[in-house]
């Protein structure tokens, strides 16, 4: 056997379909697309049409709106902290803010700030400068010998 001897084993693949070639074909003159209209014509875009029937999207009542002062903080449980301490990403002596968070990959970008959360436990005395932390991250924290610094979030402003 040569490679030039090669084939394919018999029914196992077949030609493609080329559609529009002539009536003799099967599928010549609409090529398998129904007749006329803007369906059979290529680039179609008739989503959420429904034939002159008031769509179902303008049908449907508006609801909620988006709050532009709403603030989107990163949340970062003090468990997740102690694990970056023990792992070596954040040191012990040093002030935890977001820059530090970035920095040791704890939080991917910045956004408006942090906000602490008490889930988990902290043995390592730490001071933490956040725009918002919990009763039970504050009282976890100041339990392990550190200490929590509220500062002010960033003002967005309406665009």
């Amino acid at each position: 056997m040569k490679l030039n001897e090669l084939s394919p084993k018999e029914g196992s693949v077949k030609d493609r379909t080329r559609v529009g070639r002539g009536i003799g074909s099967g599928k010549g003159k609409t090529g398998g697309r129904g007749v006329k209209g803007q369906k059979s014509r290529s680039g179609v875009s008739v989503a959420g049409f429904e034939g002159g029937q008031m769509p179902i999207y303008r049908r449907l009542p508006k609801r909620g709106f988006n709050n532009v002062f709403a603030k989107d903080y990163n949340e970062v449980s003090v468990e997740r902290i102690q694990k970056a301490i023990d792992a070596g990403k954040l040191d012990k002596g040093a002030t935890v803010d977001l820059d530090a968070l970035v920095q040791a990959g704890i939080v991917r970008r910045k956004r408006d700030g942090v906000r602490l959360l008490g889930n988990g436990e902290i043995k390592d005395g730490v001071t933490f400068e956040v725009n918002y932390a919990t009763k039970s991250a504050a009282e976890k924290v100041e339990k392990a010998g550190g200490s929590v610094k509220l500062i002010a979030p960033k003002t967005k402003t309406a665009e």
